[in-house]
């Protein structure tokens, strides 16, 4: 049993904010009440527990309580890149950012295009201690060719559907694949960047590329991406999901869209919203990713588009690499960075504090509303839901001075960052403890 003190509880599911104790059993909250009210309840079921049982008290006094973060887009890298990350290490360092409910993307080896390997994942993920979920891949590993069984793996525990990593070209194929995501009620998640208009990935096509001899992606390549897809979604009344957004007119088009209806949804990393392609001067190739960080315009772009509600999630897109191959030559190094240990610090430094966001919009973005959009038992505080918390200080600083991913590949290793997080907790139990 656990008894949380004297929390300012922030739900952006029930739009409440208040401080609160909040006792927990087992892994469910069974009574939120007013400060103090709740001490006789717990102590009389803690004198009935059973030898064994645990009876612990949390005073959170100057801290948020909140729901567990939910995280629609990480890297696992498991099975098939396990030197890299695996599941139990994600895992550790999601609760270490506050997050009790991730996705894993399927480009694994094997791919999530088969029932064994989904319920080998979920079975492994079972055992972390956070909520693990899985996507299903779109087409058959993921070479945008033939339909995966959908049916089969959302029977499996697929929660969604994607090829992240590649774009599904076939226009045809991805009409058909949303016909069926509709029927099963599952949302279709897309990479969108056209290989065509690629040069080398990882970089803007821009001044920063020039300067290393680089062409890059243009902003074209996602656009026209988006564009057709958003037709797909209108044709078809599918709901899609534009994931990691780069370009001001993607934003831009996910707007109308959303004005006329249309079931188009859109993540934003705390990458896209904090930084631009002059990081890659600084930071080379860990701000090398996919798509690229753009300029100033596109950045302040996605921020509003967080702002007026066209995107509505933030996602990490957590991609560990291992530190020899982020060593490589620009072009030879793999894309994407690290996240899942700093997002929360970055959307309070770059959302919350500047004033574009207040903290239970930031909070409704990385937990309402993903659980909501995927249909997963999260992102709330309410009694008989799953005990799923995170206790934190958006204003106490904590530098980021080591991570317990294993990967490490991230511009913000060594920064100072707001929003200390001392517990995250999720079904009842501490799955972190700040130090």
């Amino acid at each position: 049993m656990l008894l949380i003190k004297n929390g300012r509880i922030m739900d952006p599911a029930t739009e409440t904010e208040g401080v609160f104790d909040i006792l927990i059993d087992k892994e469910k909250i069974v009574r939120i009440g007013l400060c103090g009210s709740l001490d006789e309840i717990a102590r009389e079921s803690a004198s009935m527990m059973e030898a064994g049982d645990d009876y612990t008290e949390i005073d959170a006094g100057g801290c948020i309580v909140a729901p567990g973060l939910v995280d629609g887009h990480v890297h696992f890298r498991d099975p098939g890149f396990t030197y890299k990350e695996d599941i139990e290490t994600g895992a550790r360092a999601a609760a270490k950012g506050g997050f009790t409910s991730v996705i894993m993307m399927g480009n694994t080896n094997p791919h999530m295009d088969n029932v064994a390997t989904i319920k080998d994942v979920l079975e492994r993920g079972s055992k972390t201690g956070i909520n693990v979920y899985t996507c299903g891949n779109v087409t058959m590993n993921m070479e945008g060719k033939e339909l995966v069984p959908m049916e089969e793996l959302k029977e499996a525990g697929a929660v969604l559907f994607t090829d992240d990593g590649k774009p599904i070209m076939d226009a045809a194929l991805m009409e058909r694949a949303c016909v069926k995501a509709a029927e099963l009620d599952r949302v279709i998640s897309l990479h969108e960047e056209d290989p065509s208009f690629i040069s080398e990935n990882g970089i803007n096509a821009g001044e920063v590329a020039a300067e290393l001899g680089l062409k890059g992606s243009p902003r074209e390549a996602e656009i026209s991406m988006v564009k057709r897809d958003i037709e797909i979604a209108r044709k078809t009344g599918a709901t899609i999901v534009v994931q990691h957004i780069s370009a001001a007119e993607s934003v831009e088009l996910i707007r109308q869209a959303r004005r006329e209806w249309v079931k188009v949804f859109a993540e934003a990393t705390p990458h896209h919203f904090t930084l631009t392609e002059d990081a890659v001067r600084k930071h080379g190739t860990l701000a090398k990713m996919n798509p690229p960080l753009r300029l100033e315009s596109d950045r302040q772009a996605i921020i509003e588009g967080l702002r007026d509600g066209t995107i509505d999630m933030i996602a990490t897109d957590h991609a560990p690499h291992s530190k020899e191959e982020k060593e490589k030559s620009f072009k030879e190094a793999p894309s994407g960075i690290t996240g899942l240990e700093t997002s929360l610090a970055l959307g309070i430094r770059e959302l919350v504090k500047p004033g574009y966001l207040s903290l239970m919009e930031l909070l409704s973005s990385m937990s309402a509303k993903p659980a909501a959009l995927y249909g997963l038992e999260a992102g709330a505080i309410r009694v008989g839901d799953n005990a799923d918390l995170i206790i934190f200080n958006p204003d106490e600083e904590w530098v980021f001075d080591k991570s317990v991913s294993k990967a490490s590949n991230t511009p913000f290793l060594g920064e100072k960052l707001p929003g200390k997080i001392f517990f995250t907790i999720c079904r009842g139990q501490i799955v972190y403890k700040a130090d």
